[in-house]
């Protein structure tokens, strides 16, 4: 029929598949990545076929969301104790500690540090949302400093410690360790956990001996490494990123602590713990996924 599209066989759509699923540096094309448009040129340039629209590759890759345009980096665990380590702060979350319920009296702190939180100051002053205008922020800017934001967040009674340092280090993260064991009901507590990453500030056995002696009622928990994830002081920290510190437009450095430090407080006043859904169960199915990714991968070597 006259102006009727023209029909591929099946054997077509499947190699325009399987090219959209290689790594162009396989075979020689100077991209990271594939475009709907460099797969149509490559299509054609392997003689697949002499000529066919990008709505129609389009089409067929949004059959099985085929998008190599787009990528997700991963990190497989590298901790040999990820799963003991990861299942104790699992635990914590859900209100356990070695097989025990934690008591009303035990407190729960995840705590990490945001670094180089930057104070820009726009070479022209901002402009409000209007009718018909969002919000203005002058691309060009001034440095005037960076924080580092040391936090913890406690778990289980919503209320967030913060305070802005010069730098990291083990100074710096002890001093918000007394700000926050300083005050009720820390200070009385039987046990106080803290949940950490492996960072400088507060990294290994060295860490744990320094703070129990002393806090001796403090108990550090350490996360595996490469597992930020597993930190719920990092969901408050993509909450400040959000609301505080997007756009950033601070005239100076007090300015940029002061913002943050009122923040703790408005965010407290009205703050409920996070619900935490990922349990010990989901961690186990988590990696025997990857497991079953690595073997795969191996066999593929």
């Amino acid at each position: 029929m006259a102006g009727a599209r023209p029909a591929f066989p099946p054997s077509i759509v499947v190699g325009v598949k399987a090219l959209a699923c290689e790594l162009p540096h396989q075979h020689g094309l100077p991209l990271s990545r594939l475009s709907l448009a460099d797969i149509r040129q490559e299509v054609v340039r392997r003689g697949l076929v002499a000529c066919i629209g990008e709505s129609t590759l389009w089409r067929w890759l949004s059959e099985d969301a085929i998008r190599p345009w787009t990528h997700r980096t991963w990190i497989f665990p590298r901790d040999p104790a990820f799963e003991e380590k990861a299942g104790r702060v699992l635990d914590l979350y859900h209100g356990e500690w070695e097989g025990k319920a934690l008591s009303d009296a035990d407190c729960v702190l995840s705590t990490d540090e945001k670094t180089s939180i930057q104070a820009r100051r726009p070479i022209h002053e901002s402009l409000a949302p209007a009718p018909g205008r969002t919000m203005r922020v002058e691309f060009e800017y001034e440095r005037k400093g960076a924080w580092a934001y040391f936090a913890a967040w406690d778990v289980r009674r919503a209320r967030i410690f913060g305070r802005c340092e010069k730098t990291t280090g083990i100074l710096p993260f002890e001093r918000l360790v007394a700000q926050v064991m300083n005050q009720e009901p820390y200070r009385s507590a039987p046990r106080v956990f803290w949940i950490m990453d492996n960072g400088s500030s507060h990294r290994g056995q060295a860490c744990i001996t320094r703070l129990h002696k002393r806090w001796p009622s403090i108990i550090p928990v350490h996360t595996p490494v490469h597992a930020s994830w597993l930190n719920q002081i990092e969901v408050y920290f993509s909450i400040i990123q959000r609301k505080v510190l997007t756009p950033n437009d601070f005239q100076s450095l007090a300015q940029l602590e002061d913002r943050l430090l009122r923040f703790q407080d408005h965010y407290s006043a009205t703050a409920r713990p996070f619900e935490w859904k990922f349990t010990r169960h989901d961690l186990q199915v988590l990696l025997s996924k990857i497991q079953a990714h690595e073997q795969m991968l191996a066999k593929a070597a």
